[in-house]
């Protein structure tokens, strides 16, 4: 579909799998999303090769904590058909799955978090769905608002990093 997005944020809760656990394993499922408009973007409109924005949910700072990849498009997410499994939904068949999943890679984890305010007052963002619709854990983001957040993430120094001074 033309003008399709290919750019996206992806919302995980670090204390469930943060930008680092990504790093560690390096590719992994995304996996348990259980509303039917991410679901929708899921498997309709997330494509292999596509840019994420990694972004930390309910912790203080919420915010944007590197990028991933995609490198495998929507399928079926089989922990909705497992009992065992936290994600599991008794209503989904696995003849006619009710919920989709794609495989991320790891690409960078930012020095910090961009965190969810600054996003807020960065002029090119005011339209980003974050602000609009918060509690969607997958959305598109334009090429102009991936821009923007990429080079704000070069501009971000590391906590550890210390500011250089002059030695006038």
């Amino acid at each position: 579909m033309a003008g399709q997005p290919s750019y996206w944020l992806m919302k995980s809760e670090p204390d469930v799998f943060s930008i680092r656990d990504l790093c560690d394993c390096g590719v992994t499922g995304w996996d348990g999303v259980r509303n039917y408009q991410a679901r929708n973007y899921l498997r309709n409109e997330v494509k292999v090769g596509d840019g994420v924005l990694f972004y930390h949910s309910n912790c203080k700072p919420s915010g944007i904590s590197g990028v991933a990849e995609v490198v495998r498009g929507g399928y079926p997410d089989d922990t909705a058909f497992d009992p065992e499994d936290e994600h599991y939904d008794p209503k989904s068949d696995p003849t006619h799955p009710t919920w989709y999943r794609v495989d991320l890679k790891f690409i960078r984890a930012f020095p910090s978090v961009i965190p969810l305010p600054l996003l807020r007052k960065t002029p090119g963002l005011q339209k980003m769905v974050l602000f609009r619709n918060g509690r969607l854990s997958v959305q598109p983001v334009s090429k102009r608002e991936w821009g923007i957040i990429l080079g704000m993430a070069r501009r971000k120094r590391s906590p550890k990093t210390p500011k250089s001074r002059s030695r006038r």
